[in-house]
């Protein structure tokens, strides 16, 4: 289908690109101030501004006739408003319009409303950090935002689990966290855009990969040393950080605790042992030898077909296998993955491997809806128009999905306490991360209410820079590719440690 949003004001074209593509995955969306003649639903978008107030309207029209579909939202300009906080208001008149339109015409109510952000839930801290009511927060997310009531207590049950899991949790700024980033897989999934290159027959890079990794970690164990910033939690991710031997992991946790000053205080450390057919007896030795508190097996599916079809080549007994390996090693807070709407899978492959979960009672599971990432296989596939292979569930039955991981976690003791979505996420619903009472990942939480700044070290990690003051970020992304990273890993190192003494120093000038 073809979109077309008629609107004069350039300045609003992505969010409502954003918002109009909710209504049909396969959408080519297009704005500008002139008519599209190939467009099967024009929407014209106007918005007027009044003084106090702001109105938008929005028109429906469909190139083989019928009655136009009209919309208009009314929003208040606060009193004192800057320029920046006016527009704001305009582009979120403009979006509720046509959201209006859009919804009358399909039937389709975006539960999200129009929030086509990654992290929902930073609207409610930042209402708790100015001290905003919780009834007049929920009017605002219900009234200017159109969030509906299910996903608003979803929020509220996250942002008050991260309260109660962290007390803390707004005065972290003046420590860090460390990503370090891995890039090495057995394969890559055909979902995947994260840095994941085959490792057989790598060894050669593996090695100057590693290298360069040390080598980055001690100049950023130096940084923490000279400024006596602590460290909250430290998360090996990737790739798939066991891709690597046993004795290149003891070598890399050895350095951890030489690198990093008061490891003893750091409050979690997270390995992403993510796909089963990595993990061996040997490395779980060393990741209890190096007091590795949290690790994460993640089958996806426990759907053979469905795994073969992505391109995990690993079994689903070997996911059982090595689950009960990693307990017998002494691990007891293990995370697993499931992917709602993986391709040829609907609520009844869903429904089976969320009853092998149970069979297992993993102490996190994060419930991820899939979404279809630019730079996948799976997108190429099916934007070159074969995706037969990659054929996925229809809005009804992602819904229908969404719904039973909250029913089925709820019934068996686990509590959600992060969530984020993602663009061209699959029934616009969103990824929710649940955990038994005392098993919450830590980094989790604080990388995505992006409270205190992320230190990515390693190949494709990308660090934020969190003003403790201000709050403003800034972003600093490592090179993706082994070859490049193992180039320039110096500089990078160097480029971090200039941005983080401008941003600590500036946060302490202001305290």
């Amino acid at each position: 289908m073809r979109i077309h949003i008629r609107i004069e004001d350039m300045a609003f074209e992505r969010s409502l690109a954003n918002i109009a593509a909710l209504f049909d995955e396969d959408a080519s969306v297009t704005a500008g101030p002139d008519e599209a003649a190939d467009a099967e639903w024009t929407v014209a978008v106007g918005v007027e501004d009044l003084g106090v107030s702001v109105r938008a309207r929005a028109v429906l029209t469909e190139a083989g006739g019928g009655a136009p579909i009209q919309a208009e939202q009314v929003r208040a300009v606060p009193d004192g408003a800057s320029d920046e906080e006016r527009r704001a208001v305009r582009r979120q008149a403009a979006g509720a319009a046509l959201l209006d339109a859009l919804e009358r015409r399909t039937g389709i109510v975006q539960p999200w409303g129009i929030l086509t952000g990654v992290r929902p839930t930073k609207l409610l801290h930042d209402r708790n950090l100015r001290g905003i009511s919780r009834e007049e927060t929920r009017r605002e997310l219900r009234d200017l935002y159109r969030i509906g009531d299910g996903k608003i207590a979803l929020m509220e049950r996250i942002v008050d689990r991260q309260l109660a899991v962290i007390p803390d949790l707004y005065r972290l700024g003046h420590e860090v966290s460390l990503y370090i980033g891995i890039p090495f897989c057995p394969t890559k999934c055909a979902y995947c855009t994260f840095p994941a290159y085959d490792i057989n027959g790598r060894q050669g890079s593996v090695d100057g990969f590693l290298y360069g990794l040390h080598e980055e970690m001690r100049m950023i164990g130096d940084w923490l040393k000279r400024t006596g910033t602590g460290v909250t939690t430290i998360y090996y991710g990737g790739g798939t950080p066991t891709s690597i031997s046993a004795q290149e992991m003891d070598a890399l946790y050895a350095l951890m605790y030489e690198a990093i000053p008061g490891i003893d205080r750091v409050r979690e450390i997270t390995v992403e042992a993510g796909r089963p057919d990595t993990i061996t007896p040997e490395k779980l030795d060393v990741l209890r030898k190096w007091k590795i508190g949290r690790i994460s097996i993640n089958p996806q599916s426990y759907t053979q077909a469905t795994l073969d079809r992505i391109g995990r080549w690993h079994t689903v007994e070997e996911t059982i296998d090595k689950f009960k390996l990693a307990r017998k090693h002494g691990m007891n807070n293990i995370n697993m993955d499931l992917i709602i709407g993986l391709p040829g899978e609907g609520p009844e492959e869903f429904a089976h491997s969320l009853a092998e979960t149970e069979k297992l009672m993993p102490e996190s599971l994060t419930v991820h809806t899939l979404s279809f990432k630019r730079a996948s296989e799976m997108t190429r596939r099916r934007r070159e128009g074969d995706d037969g292979r990659f054929r996925v569930a229809g809005r009804e039955d992602i819904v229908k999905m969404t719904a039973m991981a909250l029913e089925w976690t709820e019934a068996h003791g686990y509590v959600p306490y992060y969530l984020y979505r993602q663009k061209n996420i699959l029934g616009n619903q969103e990824n929710v991360g649940y955990a038994k009472p005392g098993a919450e990942s830590l980094y989790n939480i604080l990388m995505m209410e992006e409270m205190q700044s992320i230190i990515g070290i390693g190949c494709g990690a990308t660090s934020k820079f969190i003003d403790p003051v201000t709050g403003e970020i800034t972003r600093h992304a490592n090179p993706k590719e082994p070859k490049a990273y193992i180039e320039s890993w110096e500089r990078a190192a160097e480029a971090k440690i200039e941005a983080l003494d401008r941003v600590f120093r500036a946060g302490a000038a202001s305290v």
